[in-house]
């Protein structure tokens, strides 16, 4: 049996307008005419749908996730609390190190139920 050779998965207009065409095959047909397929160690091909359908939200330029926050990343939002955990420690998130600047090696001065920042560097 002579090896097909892969065609790269088609994106943006090019996608689109290749659906348009193949409008009388079945979604998976379709998915493997445009690329979306990849070839098993026995010759079986599979088609990857869900690469296939991703490709054809973007094209179409649905944004289904929710766009990230300013410094690009995903996560949750600072709630200005923090708590000790079960082992005594005190842990404060990367999220409230960079809003107030802090650099490794910088010190905090404990006085009774006060905290100073003592900015070493």
């Amino acid at each position: 049996m002579p090896k097909q050779k892969k065609i790269e998965p088609l994106v943006g207009e090019d996608l689109l307008r290749k659906v348009k065409e193949l409008e009388n095959l079945s979604k998976e047909e379709k998915a493997k005419q445009c690329g979306y397929y990849t070839v098993t160690k026995n010759g079986i091909e599979r088609v990857n749908m869900m690469k296939f359908l991703n490709a054809l939200i973007d094209a179409e330029g649905i944004q289904l996730d929710s766009a990230p926050n300013a410094n690009g990343r995903g996560g949750r939002s600072a709630s200005y609390r923090i708590s000790v955990q079960s082992n005594g420690n005190l842990l404060i998130g990367s999220a409230y190190t960079k809003q107030m600047n802090l650099k490794p090696g910088d010190e905090f001065l404990i006085q009774g139920k006060r905290i100073l920042f003592t900015n070493k560097n």
